[in-house]
């Protein structure tokens, strides 16, 4: 117990002189606080933030609503009727082109296999149940079979014709349309500037915000003339594409199916 008391008052002895030193450096230190002059800081300058004006993005659609009217309906109408009008001609054909194509390997392979078992009747059937202007043509030279091959190819051929002109049925309109969207869209050109000429002759003073509007509606039309005629072009191309490579089709089956008649014919099968 005595030990305990002892250290005790040792520990008390050893830190009484730190406590002391530390009361006195903290006097020392509100002393000097106390006796340096105050320098207040500056108050901090308000920060600025200008206004920023955040407008919603406008979509596709209403972009071009806008400059359909910015652009007068009296003449963006006409334009946009051609526009409809071609798009609608065009996918008819894209989507009757594209009945129209047939395997011709296929074809012939079933035609030459029906007249090897069943004879020409069979190769009717075979023909006359298959869709295509391949088809067609074959049916129709197999019809004069008995005619002789020279009545055959001339037979072929007629038809050939006759399916060519119905491929490119409905070309012509498409050719219409873009030949006149621009045609409409240079005529609202020549207007507005003609209105533009107008103003300025009745202000007698050539003024940026008399000319503007008449300018306007005609760079409008003009774009929205050719943006028509672009795209119907696009869709008329791809038409041609078709329509020659159905018509190469043909040519190719036709001399085959000639081809197999004569061996047909020769081997009396």
């Amino acid at each position: 117990m005595r030990k305990l008391i002892a250290l005790f008052m040792l520990a008390g002895i050893m830190f009484v002189p730190v406590f002391a030193n530390a009361q006195e450096a903290a006097a020392d230190t509100a002393a000097q606080e106390e006796m340096a002059p105050v320098v207040e800081e500056p108050a901090a300058s308000p920060t600025i933030i200008d206004d920023e004006i955040i407008e919603e993005e406008q979509s596709f659609h209403q972009v071009v609503k806008e400059k359909f009217i910015e652009g007068d309906p009296l003449f963006m109408t006409p334009v946009l009727i051609c526009l409809i009008l071609g798009l609608a001609v065009a996918l008819e054909r894209i989507i009757t082109l594209n009945l129209s194509t047939t395997n011709t390997k296929k074809l012939l392979a079933k035609v030459e296999d029906a007249l090897s078992s069943g004879g020409v009747e069979a190769a009717k059937d075979v023909t006359k149940n298959t869709k295509g202007p391949v088809a067609s043509i074959f049916t129709q030279g197999l019809m004069r079979y008995s005619e002789g091959i020279e009545m055959v190819e001339k037979s072929i051929v007629a038809y050939g014709s006759v399916e060519m002109g119905r491929l490119e049925k409905g070309l012509v309109w498409i050719s219409l349309f873009i030949s006149l969207a621009p045609m409409l869209g240079f005529m609202g050109t020549v207007i507005g500037m003609i209105g533009a000429f107008d103003s300025i002759e009745a202000a007698g003073d050539i003024s940026p915000s008399l000319v503007a509007n008449g300018i306007k509606i005609a760079l409008l039309t003009t774009v929205a003339g050719l943006i028509v005629a672009i795209i119907l072009q696009l869709f008329y191309n791809y038409c041609v594409a078709k329509i020659d490579s159905l018509v190469n089709d043909m040519e190719d089956a036709s001399i085959t199916l000639v081809d197999i008649l004569v061996k047909h014919k020769l081997t009396g099968k």
